[in-house]
């Protein structure tokens, strides 16, 4: 009989140094939820981070982690699930990372359909450097690096961006609703397919525009509104909803899922014989091996 893991089995030691009331520690919550309620061995789950605030996460979780560099967390998210695809491999980090610096390796992960979840703490700005615009600030806002017009470019629809480019699970969610995070983000581990969950995470430190109060004020769950996540048109038109569009409406939950996509391990000639962590090299002798690239 398979043993049941406890909550606590996927707690670390390491206490979260996040700031008090930071929506990050509902996104701790509700991983270690999803992780629990999907009861997936801890030795099998891989959380791979950028830098950032966020990105600080895989220390809080008793599962493998790789705190890597800034933007570069999806490149060795996906080597580490091309060289074993029985992993479930989580990647964590921040509008900044995910979104700025790293944008261009999130676009290709999602064309390609690799098999990981992507949880962004999108704060619309830089927390760990103490306030500078990120590309999901809204457009006139005031912070450090924009004090006197406040920005002037458009922000980035995560959303939008990630249905056309490929993702086939793309939703978001609300720090201030931990239980429906889980949800989602636990439907977004199992999904066979890139899975984006774009979680608004207010910093309560340097973001006073996007507070929880007024995320409150707007947000609203997709599902009740009878939204059709196959409906790839009808999730474009949601996505569009915010931040371009408006601001009185903002919503959550699962905006598009396309289910039976081949997924990039499949498809992968390399790996048609399996898992190169269980490939045979093809020589008894290591050292003859070595001999080769010395």
């Amino acid at each position: 009989m398979k043993t049941a893991f406890e909550l606590q089995t996927y707690k670390s030691e390491i206490k979260p140094t996040w700031c008090p009331g930071c929506g990050d520690f509902a996104v701790l919550s509700a991983l270690q939820k999803a992780i629990h309620g999907l009861q997936l061995e801890p030795w099998n789950v891989v959380l791979v981070s950028g830098i950032g605030c966020s990105s600080n996460l895989p220390h809080f979780l008793s599962t493998y982690g790789f705190h890597g560099l800034h933007g570069r967390s999806i490149p060795v998210a996906s080597g580490i699930k091309l060289a074993n695809p029985d992993l479930h491999v989580i990647i964590t980090g921040g509008d900044g990372d995910g979104y700025g610096i790293g944008l261009g390796h999130t676009l290709h992960a999602m064309r390609r359909n690799l098999d990981v979840t992507y949880l962004v703490m999108n704060n619309q700005i830089y927390g760990l450097t103490t306030g500078q615009a990120s590309p999901t600030s809204e457009k006139g806002m005031k912070t450090k690096s924009t004090p006197n017009v406040g920005v002037i470019e458009n922000p980035i629809d995560p959303i939008a961006l990630a249905i056309t480019a490929g993702a086939t699970y793309v939703a978001r969610a609300f720090s201030g609703d931990a239980k429906h995070m889980a949800d989602l983000v636990q439907r977004g581990i199992e999904h066979r397919g890139f899975a984006l969950i774009d979680c608004l995470s207010p910093c309560v430190t340097y973001n006073r525009t996007n507070t929880y109060d007024f995320f409150r004020e707007r947000v609203y769950d997709l599902n009740q509104e009878g939204h059709d996540p196959k409906d790839m048109k009808a999730a474009v038109a949601r996505a569009l909803e915010w931040p371009t569009a408006q601001r009185d409406r903002i919503p959550i939950g699962v905006f598009y899922q396309a289910e039976g996509v081949p997924i990039y391990e499949e498809m992968e000639p390399g790996l048609r014989q399996g898992p190169l962590t269980k490939a045979r090299l093809g020589i008894e002798d290591p050292d003859e091996l070595m001999k080769e690239f010395l």
